[in-house]
């Protein structure tokens, strides 16, 4: 499998299938619905590929399952649409029963006109941020004008702009009363973020000056750095403040936390089936490679310990991971710190991986940029497998820099008393050298495949080797 498909969202009961634990934060959301159901903007805020559409949607689903009206808006999937008024009264046309149609389309004939009384705003607003020639201003504003015969000359008037907004107002206020059965109707606005920022900001605008009516709550899914940046687009400069900005708009704003260390790297493991490699019987009757199935989750669990890392940049991870395991035969190293390690650098850090593939760095270098990407995770817990890792890269590097194996240079030597003595400092812990000199001298004895290089696996990464299983 290449991918991870959506998620399967049960009717009966929509969190079944979430293994992020994520239920008890739309049971907190659906309290605050319910004890300011008059109505409010809440924006769930959280970063890109973290998976609040998937949240939002079975949200969505728990508050039908509770007797609430609701509608979900894609804004990012919408944006061709240029009037973001047409979108959501387009979403809201979802709602209407036989009964409450004559009242809907009174709410769209009223949207009709409050779209003419704006259009040429608009039209000019548009024209004085991108074109200098009045005459050019001019004749946009005129063919945008004459587009339709309902375009009125006193259309700036603000006294008639104020009017259809109070009327539209108005009457989208009666037909929600008519359709919500005394709840709240949920209108949720997914990836605002990713639409064009434009679009974005149109779509915040109109929400708060048209749709700002008693018992409508509107969820909006955002990224708010990713909006901001929009918002500072839009404006043409970097000095506004976003932030200021977005406050106008959100009433109230709550962030999905990061899921428990270990839980989403244990279920993509299970969902890209990666037993069906490590758990074979071929495999694991040979001594060596028994514990690679705990070590790839336990490497896994300390690189994605940080919040810098979303959910969608480790299934990214586990993709690569998985894909790239079929150009190992059984029988083969796979070195899980090592060979995860570098994926996650190949993901993350692409710069740093080139500088690794071409052997640009010194073996001190190497150990900086180790520490850069460890160095914040280190604890008493997990200090002896970074200390691995550290041995893995450092030992696996060495090999690359120098192709002659018996004229390479060593990361340790034989001292005067016969035993071995570390020509190098541990990066993750330098009082604990020998531990570090005692795991270099583990993966080269015997034929533990301490002689590899790194492009044995960066080859098997890139898929540059024919897939064996």
């Amino acid at each position: 499998m290449m991918k991870h498909s959506e998620l399967e969202i049960l009717e009966e009961n929509p969190f079944e299938n979430c293994r992020l634990d994520r239920e008890k934060y739309a049971k907190v959301l659906t309290n605050i619905i319910n004890s300011y159901s008059y109505g409010f903007v809440l924006a769930i805020n959280n970063k890109w590929g973290t998976g609040k559409t998937t949240f939002v949607k079975m949200w969505e689903q728990d508050l039908k399952n509770k007797d609430y009206q609701t509608v979900y808006f894609n804004a990012w999937e919408n944006d061709f649409e240029n009037n973001p008024l047409t979108a959501l009264m387009g979403e809201l046309k979802t709602l209407t029963t036989k009964s409450t149609e004559p009242e809907f389309k009174s709410t769209l004939k009223k949207a009709a006109t409050l779209t003419k009384h704006i259009a040429p705003i608009v039209a000019k607003a548009i024209a004085d941020r991108y074109i200098d020639t009045i005459s050019v201003k001019d004749a946009i504003i005129g063919v945008t004008k004459g587009l339709s015969d309902v375009f009125e000359n006193d259309v700036n008037e603000y006294s008639k702009k104020k009017k259809s907004i109070s009327e539209f107002r108005k009457s989208l206020s009666e037909f929600i009363a008519n359709t919500n059965k005394g709840k709240p109707l949920v209108f949720i606005i997914d990836e605002l973020d990713r639409c064009r920022p434009d679009y974005a900001v149109s779509i915040l605008e109109q929400v708060k000056h048209f749709f700002s009516v008693p018992n409508i709550i509107f969820v909006l899914s955002i990224d708010k750095i990713q909006l901001g940046n929009a918002v500072r687009g839009v404006y043409g400069s970097d000095m506004i403040d976003a932030d200021e900005y977005l406050r106008r708009f959100i009433d109230l704003e709550y962030s999905i936390p990061e899921p428990e260390t270990g839980v989403f790297s244990e279920y993509l493991y299970e969902y890209f089936n990666f037993d069906e490699f490590f758990a074979t019987p071929e495999r694991t009757k040979y001594s060596e490679l028994k514990f690679d199935k705990t070590d790839f989750l336990k490497i896994a669990r300390i690189l994605f310990s940080n919040s810098n890392i979303s959910l969608r940049e480790q299934e990214k991870i586990f993709i690569l991971a998985r894909v790239s395991l079929r150009t190992f035969a059984q029988n083969n190293f796979i070195f899980p710190f090592i060979y995860l390690f570098l994926i996650f650098v190949k993901i993350k850090k692409t710069d740093l991986y080139n500088k690794i593939k071409l052997q640009n760095l010194t073996i001190k270098q190497l150990q900086e940029y180790l520490f850069e990407i460890v160095g914040n995770k280190i604890n008493e817990d997990n200090e002896r497998e970074l200390m691995v890792l550290e041995a893995y890269l450092l030992n696996f590097y060495n090999n690359s820099l120098n192709s002659d194996y018996y004229q390479k240079s060593k990361l340790y030597e034989r001292g005067e008393d016969g035993n071995n003595k570390l020509l190098i400092s541990s990066i993750i812990n330098k009082t604990k050298d020998i531990d570090l000199l005692s795991f270099i001298e583990s993966i080269n004895r015997g034929r533990s495949g301490g002689d590899l290089k790194l492009k044995y696996f960066l080859a098997k990464i890139e898929l540059l080797e024919e897939i064996k299983i």
